[in-house]
C-alpha cells in the first residue's frame, strides 16, 4: 500500500461527494422559487439511496471479480471478501470503491435536471434506484471494470464521458420526452430564480471535479497532476467562449452562460483528461461550448423538447463530444490507447465511436425498461394543479422561502 497514494484518492473521494450537494443548489438555482426544495431535494437523497446500494450490490456488480463482458459478479456482495489490508494496485480496496461510490451519485443526480418542475418525487425514487442497478452498474463496468467497452473494443474515458455524462444525459432526454412538457412552456418564460445558488454550485462542481479527473489516475503522481491541468485549461476556455457567443447574439455576457460554459467544458475533457496534451485541453474547451450552447437550441427551440435545466444539453452533448474528440487528440505517450485520428491513425477513433454507440443503445434500452417498471407502481409526473402550486409544497410539504408572500 502507498500511503500518499491512498491519502489523495481518499481527499479526492471527497472532493467528488462534494459535487451531489453542489448539483442541487445549481439546479436548485436554475429553477423556479416553488420548486426549490424539490430539484435540491431531487440530487439529496441520492447520497443516502446511492450509498446504501453501492454498499450492497453496486461496487459488486461494477467491479466484482468472475463477471463478464456486460456486468460484474457478486462476489463483493455487501463488500464482502474485502479487508482493510485488500488492495488494488497500490491503494485499498475500500479506497477504490469509495472514490467509485461517488460516482454512483452524482451520476444519477445529473439525470433529475431533465425533468425538474414535474416528475413525482416517488416515481423518481424509485427509478434512480433501479437505474443505477440497470443501466450505471453494468456500464461502469463495461468500460472500467473489463467488460466490452474498455477491454474488449479498447474505448477510452479517462473519468466518465460514457459513464457518466452520456448516460445521464441521455436518459434526462428520454425521461423528458415520455413525461412531457412543463404547465405552460411555450406560453411563458421560465427564468432562474436565484443565479448566485448557480454561481456557488458551479464552482463547488468545478472544485469536486479536480478530485473527480485527476483522481482517476488513482494515484498520486504526474498522470493526476496532467489531469488536473487539463480539467482547468478546459474549463476556463469553454467559459470564455460561452461568454463571446453571448456577446455576438445578445450583446452581453451572462452570469449564467458563464456557469453553464464552464460545466460543458468540464464535460467535454472528462473522458479525455488523462489521455491528451494541453493544447487539445484548449481545442476540447473552445469547441464543446458551441456544440452545446446550439444544442441546446436545437432541442428545446427546434424539437420543443423541455429539457429543464438541460442535463442532455450540456452532459449528454458535452459528453458525446468530448468522447469522439478523445479519439483524435489521444496521444499514447501520456498514459495508454492508439494514437489519435490527428495523427494519422483510425483505430482509436472508431473505438471511441463504437464504445459511444453501445453506450447509447444500452441506455437507450435500459431507461425504457426501468421506466416500465416504475409505471407500474406510479405515474411518473404530478398533476397539473400539483404542478402549478409547486412542488416543493406538494411533494415535501416544504417552502424555501416561508416568508415570500408575492406571485411566483
Amino acid at each position: 500500500m502507498n500511503a500518499g497514494d491512498t491519502g489523495f484518492i481518499l481527499i479526492c473521494t471527497a472532493l467528488v461527494f462534494i459535487m451531489t450537494p453542489g448539483l442541487a443548489l445549481f439546479y436548485g438555482g436554475l429553477g423556479r422559487r416553488k420548486n426549490m426544495v424539490n430539484n435540491m431535494m431531487n440530487s439529496a437523497f441520492i447520497m443516502g439511496l446511492g450509498i446504501i446500494l453501492y454498499m450492497l450490490i453496486g461496487y459488486s456488480l461494477s467491479f466484482g471479480e468472475g463477471g463478464g463482458k456486460f456486468i460484474g459478479s457478486l462476489k463483493n456482495f455487501g463488500l464482502a471478501n474485502i479487508t482493510k489490508d485488500t488492495l488494488s494496485n497500490s491503494i485499498p480496496t475500500f479506497t477504490f470503491a469509495a472514490f467509485q461510490m461517488m460516482f454512483a451519485l452524482i451520476t444519477p443526480a445529473i439525470i433529475t435536471g431533465s425533468v425538474a418542475g414535474r416528475m413525482k418525487f416517488k416515481a423518481l425514487f424509485l427509478f434512480i434506484g433501479l437505474w443505477s442497478i440497470v443501466v450505471y452498474y453494468p456500464l461502469a463496468h463495461m468500460v472500467w471494470g473489463g467488460g466490452l467497452i474498455g477491454e474488449t473494443i479498447g474505448a477510452l474515458d479517462f473519468a466518465g464521458g460514457d459513464v457518466v455524462h452520456i448516460s445521464s444525459g441521455l436518459t434526462g432526454l428520454i425521461l423528458a420526452i415520455l413525461i412531457g412538457k412543463r404547465v405552460g412552456y411555450d406560453q411563458m418564460s421560465y427564468r432562474m430564480h436565484n443565479i448566485p445558488f448557480v454561481l456557488i454550485g458551479m464552482a463547488l462542481l468545478w472544485f469536486g471535479w479536480f478530485g473527480f479527473n485527476a483522481g482517476s489516475a488513482l494515484a498520486a503522481n504526474g498522470l493526476a497532476a496532467h489531469a488536473f491541468m487539463t480539467t482547468a485549461i478546459s474549463a476556463a476556455a469553454a467559459m470564455v467562449t460561452w461568454m463571446f457567443i453571448d456577446v455576438i447574439r445578445q450583446g452581453k455576457t451572462t452570469l449564467i452562460g458563464a456557469c453553464t460554459g464552464v460545466i460543458a467544458g468540464l464535460v467535454g475533457i472528462t473522458p479525455a483528461a488523462g489521455f491528451v496534451d494541453m493544447w487539445a485541453a484548449l481545442i476540447i474547451g473552445i469547441t464543446t461550448s458551441p456544440i452545446c450552447y446550439f444544442g441546446i437550441i436545437l432541442i428545446k427551440k427546434i424539437f420543443k423538447i423541455d429539457d429543464a435545466l438541460d442535463a442532455f444539453g450540456c452532459h449528454g452533448i458535452g459528453g458525446i463530444w468530448g468522447g469522439i474528440l478523445t479519439g483524435v487528440f489521444v496521444n499514447p505517450n501520456i498514459n495508454s490507447g492508439q494514437p489519435g485520428l490527428i495523427y494519422g491513425y483510425f483505430q482509436q477513433f472508431v473505438a471511441q465511436i463504437e464504445g459511444i454507440f453501445i453506450t447509447v443503445v444500452f441506455v437507450i434500452i435500459g431507461t425504457l425498461i426501468c421506466v416500465g417498471i416504475v409505471r407500474i407502481f406510479t405515474p411518473l409526473r404530478v398533476d397539473k394543479k400539483e404542478e402549478l402550486v409547486g412542488l416543493d409544497v406538494t411533494e415535501h410539504g416544504e417552502n424555501a422561502y416561508p416568508s415570500f408572500t408575492g406571485l411566483d
